[in-house]
């Protein structure tokens, strides 16, 4: 069965081609560069990206001047039940000054209009397996093919069309369309580029492009014209000055370079360059091949087509290698295709869910080099985050608040109650250092990231206050979400929401662990031993359900997008059925009680619920949610529906599927913990497990029937299957067990 998503007819082009059109249109990409296709025979378009491409710049400290000396009077107002003068100070002074942090823009688009007249046979696919895009057709008695990819060795965006029949064609490359910015077109002696200027002292940035064919081609200052070709290819790369090179320089280069190769040889070295990371693991999960039909017709019947959810594994392990590899940035809130100059929620890093979504498949998919940007990011946060800590809270250590951008700004973003004085996103995302090295045991990246992680833990060890025998964050929130107080009052800000406590405790041991591990155990590790068993743990609520707040308030909503108190089911590991099973039960109740209440109705969200049934273990839950975020939540071109689109739906879903056929984050290997009956015959190899073990398994009817396992690294596995629990094993690396 072939991974390749495919759809009979071209992404509309005409007036909604930016809007409705953009989300049939189909995305190659290679960390850094990417482009969404649209695939029209006559009247194509390549809408494009750059990772670097950002509004504004950076090195501004925006903490508002009265913060330090208001935050704790607002913590007192929260205390006493005064919750409208809390989140009203909190409003005037807390609230960072500017509210808004750099974005992401979008690097226009290249037209393309050839000579064909009317087409027929058309097909639209992307070969997962060979991160090749096709597009094919007749024009009368004529063949045409179309190949479009990201080359990573190269840098460059290509397009080819050849001529099946020896037809020949024409074809017009406009670079020029440039929505009222600040531009310029030229030509040297490689092709014809733009050299654009983003307006708040943004970065400056050149996209160039290059054609050559058999017939006549030749460069203009809008792009370049070809005539009588049976073959065509077209070169493009993007670069910005935010490296401090020579961008105009790079771009010639690499397209002179590939030029020179040659397409055939970018081609395969471009494969050979995907293949080794896509090709680490294969999934197959039965049932018919329905290949034969365009892919977006499958959603209707998402539920009855295990081939659909295995092609939406392929799709996200597709994207992580397209948007983020090791030595570019992090993949933002839409990897890296967007569409807009000014795009929704700035297509940031938004810290309190979304970007450590886009990372959840690394580990399990044996991608986790593909991490290493966000840790990078860590890097660049830390200076800002620090000064954020002194400046805003008069405290030590690092903090950073829901969203970051390009530069590494922690303060406070936006003017939302319900999301911007939240100061838990740098402790989330390092969380994170503990789940990477978990699975590649790598000592020198710990070492490598532990004072980061110590940084973190700084900041709360003073932040915390004791209250009621606890110690508990605040101000704070429960991730957007709105509470109804005793006093009839409905707020947002708080104190002591149980996702935080989660999160400090997860940092907090990790810290400890490492620590000793280490041989850098110091003064702050003593500190926070003495603080961990004051940490409050999840409480039960009147409804059976885990506590959002400190306090059992109802919800404004109770089928909210986010689910942030069921943090320690997933991504943490603090509920568990070997460690807290009553806990695990209040959890189901919580994922009930939110679904009954229209809870899933985002993209990311229904993925993040799909992890959840997966920890609970409940496989149907699993696949009517799977189901339900294909066919509800799934665009035309398998992208992900907020609506609009964000990439970390996408991300979530592939870690959810694999969450139900391996687990690992209990000290137990787990295969099958959660297998759906539509998925009841299958196969998975190349998984990877928490401490260094890679999974290949077969089953049939729900059951293993072949389970190999091989040891990455030395050491004492635990591994249960369905009918055998507990089996131990003792490795050496490279020692394969049969189960």
């Amino acid at each position: 069965m072939r991974s390749a998503i495919w759809l009979k007819t071209p992404a509309p082009t005409g007036p909604e081609a930016f809007k409705e059109g953009w989300n049939e249109a189909l995305p190659i990409g290679n960390g850094s560069l990417g482009a969404m296709v649209y695939g029209d025979p006559k009247n194509d378009i390549l809408q494009l990206n750059e990772e670097t491409v950002w509004v504004g710049n950076g090195g501004r400290n925006r903490v508002n001047p009265k913060a330090k000396g208001s935050w704790k009077r607002v913590r007192e107002l929260l205390l006493e039940g005064r919750i409208k003068e809390a989140e009203a100070l909190c409003e005037s002074d807390l609230y960072a000054v500017p509210d808004q942090q750099r974005y992401y823009d979008a690097c226009g688009h290249v037209r393309l209009k050839f000579s064909h007249g009317e087409y027929a046979d058309y097909r639209r696919e992307l070969d997962l397996e060979n991160a090749v895009l096709r597009v094919s057709f007749r024009d009368g008695g004529s063949e045409y093919l179309r190949e479009y990819f990201v080359s990573y060795p190269e840098q460059v965006i290509c397009m080819k069309e050849k001529s099946l029949s020896g037809e020949r064609f024409n074809c017009s490359i406009d670079i020029s369309e440039r929505d009222n910015q600040d531009y310029n077109l030229d030509i040297n002696e490689v092709g014809s580029y733009v050299t654009v200027r983003q307006p708040e002292g943004g970065c400056e940035y050149a996209l160039m492009l290059s054609a050559d064919g058999d017939g006549c081609v030749i460069s203009s200052e809008k792009g370049a014209e070809a005539y009588d070709c049976t073959e065509l290819t077209v070169w493009i790369t993007i670069r910005s000055d935010f490296y401090g090179d020579d961008f105009l320089a790079w771009c010639s280069e690499k397209l002179a370079s590939a030029q020179e190769l040659g397409y055939d040889a970018v081609k395969a070295r471009h494969i050979e360059d995907y293949k080794g990371w896509f090709d680490r693991v294969f999934l197959d999960l039965g049932g018919e091949d329905l290949g034969n039909i365009p892919t977006n017709e499958r959603f209707k019947n998402a539920e009855n087509d295990p081939g659909l959810a295995k092609l939406y594994f392929d799709y996200g392990r597709y994207l992580l290698i397209s948007c983020s590899r090791p030595g570019t940035k992090p993949a933002n809130l839409q990897g890296i295709w967007n569409k807009d100059h000014t795009p929704p929620w700035g297509s940031k890093y938004t810290i309190n869910i979304n970007a450590e979504m886009n990372y959840w498949p690394a580990g399990v998919c044996g991608l986790s080099e593909l991490e290493m940007p966000l840790f990078e990011h860590l890097k660049t946060m830390l200076p800002y985050g620090k000064k954020v800590a002194e400046d805003m809270y008069g405290l030590g250590g690092f903090c950073a608040h829901h969203n970051t951008d390009l530069f590494g700004d922690c303060a406070p973003q936006d003017r939302w109650m319900p999301a911007t004085v939240w100061p838990m996103g740098a402790a989330w995302l390092c969380t994170h250092i503990r789940t990477h090295y978990e699975y590649t045991g790598d000592v020198g990246f710990l070492a490598e990231y532990i004072d980061i992680l110590k940084e973190s833990c700084r900041f709360f060890t003073e932040y915390l206050f004791e209250h009621d025998g606890k110690l508990i964050t605040g101000p704070s929130t429960s991730p957007e979400n709105t509470y109804l107080h005793p006093s009839g009052e409905s707020g947002s800000l708080c104190v002591g929401p149980t996702m935080d406590s989660m999160i400090i405790r997860d940092i907090f041991e990790s810290c400890l662990e490492y620590s000793r591990q280490l041989n850098v155990w110091d003064g702050l590790c003593d500190k926070i031993s003495e603080m961990l068993p004051k940490l409050p743990q999840p409480s039960v609520g009147k409804y059976g359900q885990i506590m959002e707040w400190a306090e059992d308030y109802d919800e404004v909503e109770p089928g909210h997008r986010h689910i942030s108190h069921l943090w320690g089911l997933h991504p943490g590991s603090q509920l568990t059925y070997s460690k807290t099973p009553e806990l695990m039960s209040a959890a189901r109740v919580t994922l009930e009680r939110r679904l009954s209440n229209g809870g899933g109705h985002t993209g990311w969200s229904r993925a993040w619920i799909i992890n959840m049934w997966a920890r609970i273990r409940d496989g149907e839950k699993v696949g009517e949610n799977v189901a339900a975020l294909l066919s509800r939540s799934t665009y035309p071109n398998f992208l992900d529906m907020h609506p609009p689109f964000q990439i970390d739906g996408n991300f979530g879903g592939t870690a959810g599927i694999a969450e139900a056929l391996l687990q690992s984050h209990d000290g137990v290997i787990t295969l099958l913990p959660a297998l759906p009956e539509s998925w009841k015959n299958g196969e998975l190899r190349g998984a990877k497990a928490r401490g260094g073990l890679s999974v290949d398994m077969k089953w049939e009817d729900g059951k293993i029937t072949r389970a190999c396992l091989k040891a990455d690294r030395a050491g004492d596995f635990t591994v249960s299957v369905p009918g055998r629990e507990n089996v131990k094993l003792t490795l050496r690396a490279g020692e394969t067990a049969e189960l």
